[in-house]
């Protein structure tokens, strides 16, 4: 009997999570490390930030979920990966503190036969001084918790605004290396469907404030989209909307630091600037967890095993180049890491091997561009392509027998305006592949009949639609794995 040890409960962890203990529970250990007891389905913490859903609509308790299916759950976080055992034991094991209230603080060691890295990221608020809403002065809609924040925030301004109050809202990236611009670019929208609703919409600026070289980048480098019979690029979609709701908009900018009422932030130019705001959210860059790894001797061999940024090295080219030799071979295929054939790191927790968007730097040396998207979509095709080469490599497989490259999967962004069956709209875009392949598709690096935006009703009923189809998916329903990942 082997063991596998999933480190996270997200989106891929979970996947992986569960396929694994539908395929294998019953013959082999499935074990999942994570420091949170609870499920989130993030996407809809965008409705928690605006009062149109509760905590308790996007969560739910993991443990009972996993004794459905023979699963072991520890609430615990992961410190450090012995992936050679080490001088008292030849087996590979994890060190972890355990979260939960009964073994606080309290210490084991997991052994496994198989590992995943399902970690996602260490939210790095610190990395600009002021940023975020428990030691900064701004908002977040990363967690249940931060989101619930940000409508408490939120609501204390719309009852200022009935009063005659006029206030500044800022919502878009805190750094300048951030990624996940698509949960910011969602939230302004339902912000704005919010202030309307509320009728103070008039007594409001909005302004979107982002690391993009340009509007509809996402850290995708940007894509082109054929609409109404002709061919767009996502800078003329994205504006659009914004024209249309009123709103404006800072591209190319690293935010620095955040004091009480004033963002201060560089452009490529070299400049900087100082913004106004009453209500600010805004997403910090992603790190790695942080993970230390060490061989048998006990000598540490973390960065043999993550890149700098702390996420886990994988079966990709991380060989330095110049921005015009990238292409999609570089990006992993099975997720294996290369030294360890045992351990595999999906979802977020992979290092990416370069930008998909160019790099940029401004005038002063400040690194300004979008950190390549892992979420949502992709995570969970990954996070199923690995359970399913573990689930043949223990039937005898020598290597991984399924793949998940970003340059040959699609992805899709539903961004909502609030949550009502009727009075909601969606921008629905939808890309193929996520990472530009032109030497299949040489013009744009897509395929322009899988590339599209939209919006309207019919978007948002997907969307509130996806959010209870993903919800009973996860919380293993019946005919869960016959519904779409």
């Amino acid at each position: 009997m082997a063991r596998i040890v999933i480190l996270g409960a997200g989106i891929s962890g979970h996947t992986a999570a569960r396929y694994l203990g539908k395929w294998v529970g019953k013959q082999h250990d499935v074990i999942v490390v994570s420091p949170n007891s609870q499920w989130n389905w993030i996407p809809s913490n965008i409705w928690v930030g605006v009062g149109e859903m509760t905590a308790k609509q996007v969560t739910f308790d993991l443990d009972p979920i996993y004794k459905k299916i023979g699963i072991a759950f520890h609430q615990a976080r992961a410190v450090s990966i012995h992936p050679e055992g080490d001088t008292e034991t030849d087996s590979p094991y994890v060190a972890v503190e355990y979260t939960d209230d009964a073994r606080l603080g309290q210490s084991a060691n997991i052994t496994y036969d198989y590992l995943i890295n399902a970690t996602g990221p260490k939210l790095n608020f610190g990395a600009t001084p002021g940023l975020g809403p428990e030691e900064g002065y701004t908002r977040s809609v990363c967690t249940p918790a931060h989101a619930l924040d940000a409508n408490e925030q939120l609501q204390s301004a719309i009852a200022a605004m009935k009063q005659g109050e006029h206030k500044n809202f800022v919502i878009g990236t805190g750094h300048g290396m951030c990624t996940c611009q698509g949960a910011a670019f969602e939230y302004i929208y339902n912000v704005d469907h919010t202030l309307r609703e509320a009728g103070v919409r008039d007594k409001a600026r909005l302004t979107w404030i982002s690391n993009e070289y340009e509007l509809g980048d996402f850290g995708m480098g940007g894509v082109h989209i054929r609409r109404g019979g002709y061919v767009t690029n996502g800078k003329v979609f994205s504006e659009s909307l914004m024209v249309e709701r009123g709103m404006e908009w800072i591209v190319r900018a690293a935010v620095k630091r955040v004091e009480p009422g004033t963002i201060y932030y560089e452009t490529l130019d070299g400049n900087e600037h100082e913004l106004a705001f009453d209500f600010a959210m805004l997403i910090p860059p992603f790190a790695g967890q942080p993970l230390k790894a060490y061989d048998r001797a006990g000598t540490d061999i973390s960065s043999d095993v993550f890149a700098p940024n702390g996420f886990m090295k994988v079966d990709a080219d991380y060989k330095p180049k110049p921005y015009e030799e990238w292409s999609k071979a570089d990006w992993p295929n099975s997720y294996q890491t290369p030294k360890y054939k045992n351990v595999f790191a999906i979802g977020i927790a992979f290092a990416p091997p370069h930008l998909i968007s160019k790099p940029m730097q401004s005038a002063n040396g400040t690194p300004i561009n979008p950190a390549p998207p892992r979420t949502g979509m992709p995570s969970a095709a990954i996070g199923k392509a690995v359970a399913e080469s573990i689930r043949d490599m223990l039937a005898g497989a020598t290597e991984p027998t399924h793949t998940a490259n970003m340059a040959e999967m699609g992805a899709a962004c539903l961004a909502s305006t609030g949550s009502h069956l009727f009075k909601g709209t969606a921008a629905t875009m939808a890309v193929f592949p996520v990472v530009p392949d032109y030497e299949t598709y040489p013009e744009y690096g897509r395929d322009l009949d899988l590339t599209f935006g939209e919006i309207g009703l019919a978007g948002h009923w997907m969307k509130y639609i996806l959010h209870h189809v993903f919800i009973y998916q996860a919380k293993l329903r019946p005919g869960w794995s016959l519904l779409p990942d």
